[in-house]
This record gives structure tokens, C-alpha cells and sequence, in this order.
């Protein structure tokens, strides 16, 4: 879409990530379930801090992450988030502008401080996420900017924002706007555990006719049609939008477009850290996908970025995505 300012526009949680390595038990002793995310209070976050012997902080956030992504790989990010007039908002905001994103929404006075979001990381990569919403579930219709959405090709929008009903009101409203202009509605699910919480709103949002593209984990989509069969669930996913994205960690993706389904592999690297698998690849396939390429070129360029974010600690590429598409063929 050559008219649109920019590719892609996100719109999720403004979060703060601590991540540290941490081994089983103390999933066991918190008494988490691996590999979901869960919402704690400000005093459960402290106790989830206590299990960290040594972390790392990084801006973070799922559509955070896929923006970063996007503008990595070269193209034309912004976002939409709430972030909470304090010091982790303002390093948040300059990490979101190093990365080429523009991001303008006004910070929360006097409230709540800026969400972070705790990620133990066990041996095998998988990560378990204690997050705390602070200001990020502030954010309101207010926030959508008059004009922003129509100029973006692509608004994706963060499955977790269903839990603040606030921001879900905000969600619906950047869908419809979306629609109205003529522009691409893409969502992801998320988590499975926030899948089963919102099964009902998710499943309204993908048939209301306003959502084009949608991506899932293979747990998420299983956990949204309420089957074991990810094969029956993948296909019902089609069904509801044009394009659906099932991504099945090294399996690859699946692609569904108008019913049409074609499987690409994943990209072989070395796994450290699974944080942000998930959001980098839908950015890497949001920009082919507002650049008009075939979806499964776009899955191929999103298992790419997946590929890098994985291959090291913390969620946002560390090395240009960019030189990384086009040393394997691609321009966009």
C-alpha cells in the first residue's frame, strides 16, 4: 500500500521487560504454569524479582517488539501504548524512537507506574511471563489518535490488550477505524491462557468482518476452537479471516489465505531465548505483507526475524534485520 505512512502501526501494552535465567523449580515454588503469562500485583512482582539471581532490562511488549521488528527490517513503524510519566516510561519512549518507531501517545500523570513485565527463562528457552500492567492498561479510545490508524497500511493489534476493558473498548475502535479506511485489521491471540479468558471477545472481533489478518501459536488456536487437533483448528481459523498465520514453533508456519493453506519450514539457529519469537515474525510478515508480497514469502522473511531474536537474550533484534532479508534475497 505505497499511499500509507506507514507499514505497520501497533497497538499493545507499553511494557518493561526484566528477563533472567531461572531453573524449573522455581516455576514450582511460584507456582506458575511454564511457558504462559499470567497477571500479578505489584507485591507478586517483587516476589517473582526475588527467584532472579541476575536479569536484564529491555523495552518490551509483545506489539512493541513486532514494531521494532518492522522498523529493523526497514520499514515504517509506529505505535500506540501507555506508558506512565516516570523513568522507565521515559527509557521506554527513547528505546521505541532509537529503533525508528514513532511513538507520540501521551504518558499517564499521577497514576500508575510503567508496566513491567518479569520473564524467567528456563534451560530450554521457554519463557514464563509475571507481568504487571501498570500504566499500560490506562490506555483509552483517547489515546487512538485522530488520523493515525488510516495512515497505517497495517494496525496490529495486541491480543493481551482484551484484558483491561478500557483498552479493549480502544481495540475495537482502531479495528473499526481500519476497516472504515480501507486498511488491514491484523490481530494475534496472544496466549493461550489469555485465549481462554476472552474466548468469546476474540471469536467476536474475528467474525465482526473487521480483522484481514490474525496470528496464533499452535496452543493459542487449539485453545480458541477448544480442540486437540491443531490441523481442524488452523483450517477454522481460516475460515473466520482472509489471512490466518499458525506458527508452530520449529515446525514453521502454516499459511491460510482464502482457505488455501501452505506450510513454511522454520529458520535453523541456535536457541537461546524464545522471548519474542512470535512478535518478531509477524513483523517480519506484516511489512512483505503491506509491501503486497506472497503470503508465503512473507512467512519466510517473518521465520527470519524470528530466527535472530530467538538466537539471543531479550525480545528486539540486535543485529539489522534489514541485512539479514536482503543477504538472503529479499527487498522490499
Amino acid at each position: 500500500m505505497t499511499d500509507a505512512r506507514f507499514d505497520v502501526l501497533g497497538i499493545g501494552n507499553a511494557i518493561f521487560d526484566i528477563l533472567g535465567h531461572v531453573k524449573d523449580d522455581s516455576l514450582e515454588r511460584l507456582g506458575v504454569a511454564k511457558g504462559s503469562m499470567r497477571l500479578v500485583t505489584e507485591e507478586e512482582a517483587r516476589a517473582v524479582d526475588a527467584e532472579l539471581t541476575d536479569s536484564v532490562r529491555v523495552s518490551g511488549g509483545s506489539a512493541g517488539n513486532t514494531v521494532a521488528g518492522v522498523a529493523s527490517l526497514g520499514g515504517r513503524a509506529a505505535f500506540i501504548g501507555k506508558v506512565a510519566d516516570d523513568a522507565n516510561g521515559e527509557a521506554y519512549v527513547h528505546d521505541m524512537r532509537h529503533a525508528g518507531v514513532v511513538f507520540t501517545t501521551p504518558p499517564l500523570i499521577g497514576g500508575a507506574p510503567t508496566a513491567t513485565s518479569t520473564i524467567l527463562v528456563t534451560p530450554d528457552g521457554e519463557r514464563t511471563m509475571n507481568t504487571f500492567l501498570g500504566a499500560s492498561q490506562e490506555l483509552t479510545v483517547a489515546d487512538i489518535a485522530e488520523g493515525l490508524v488510516e495512515s497505517a497500511a497495517i494496525t496490529f493489534l495486541e491480543g493481551y490488550l482484551f484484558d483491561p476493558p478500557a483498552a479493549m473498548d480502544a481495540f475495537y475502535l482502531a479495528a473499526k477505524r481500519a476497516s472504515d479506511a480501507g486498511r488491514i485489521g491484523a490481530i494475534t491471540l496472544s496466549d493461550s491462557f489469555c485465549v481462554e479468558r476472552h474466548r468469546d471477545d476474540f471469536m467476536k472481533i474475528l467474525s465482526g468482518g473487521t480483522i484481514g489478518l490474525c496470528f496464533a501459536n499452535a496452543a493459542e488456536v487449539k485453545s480458541l476452537f477448544q480442540t486437540e487437533d491443531v490441523d481442524a483448528a488452523a483450517a477454522k481459523l481460516g475460515e473466520l479471516v482472509p489471512t490466518a498465520v499458525v506458527t508452530m514453533s520449529e515446525k514453521g508456519a502454516r499459511v491460510i489465505t482464502k482457505g488455501v493453506a501452505e506450510d513454511v519450514p522454520a529458520e535453523a539457529t541456535k536457541v537461546v531465548d524464545l522471548t519474542g519469537a512470535g512478535d518478531l515474525f509477524a513483523g517480519g510478515f506484516m511489512l512483505g505483507y503491506a509491501r503486497g508480497m506472497a503470503p508465503a514469502d512473507c512467512a519466510r522473511i517473518g521465520a527470519l526475524a524470528a530466527a535472530e531474536v530467538i538466537s539471543h537474550f531479550g525480545a528486539r533484534p540486535q543485529t539489522s534485520l534489514a541485512d539479514l532479508a536482503k543477504a538472503k534475497g529479499f527487498s522490499f
